[in-house]
């Protein structure tokens, strides 16, 4: 992803999730594709925002309409076996925070 994500006006929730892949990532890019690919078609799913550098640090924000639409996607059985594999096979380590969005600003104008 490259581009910013189209939101609606707040409230809403962030999905944060930043990760360090080990060097040895095989099979890792096709995961993630799979997995945008089927949050993008969950209920609630408003869009996602994602970055990567060369050393493998990475964070990807997903941003859903509500708590509900969260734990509905981190449950679905395919995320789980993505979460499984990552935790076993590509990160070194990974933190992920989940919080709701009140404000929101774009800019450069901003408010």
């Amino acid at each position: 992803m490259s581009q910013f994500a189209t939101l609606p006006e707040p409230p809403y929730y962030a999905v944060i999730f930043s990760s360090q892949r080990h060097a040895e990532d095989a099979g890792y890019g096709a995961m993630a594709q799979e997995m945008v690919a089927l949050a993008s078609a969950q209920p609630g799913f408003l869009g996602a925002e994602s970055s990567r550098d060369a050393a493998g640090f990475g964070i990807t924000v997903s941003y859903w309409i509500d708590e509900a639409a969260v734990i509905a996607w981190k449950a679905h059985a395919r995320h789980l076996i993505a979460q499984s594999l990552g935790k076993s096979r590509w990160y070194e380590h990974y933190a992920l925070r989940v919080a709701r969005v009140e404000r929101a600003y774009e800019g450069p104008e901003g408010r």
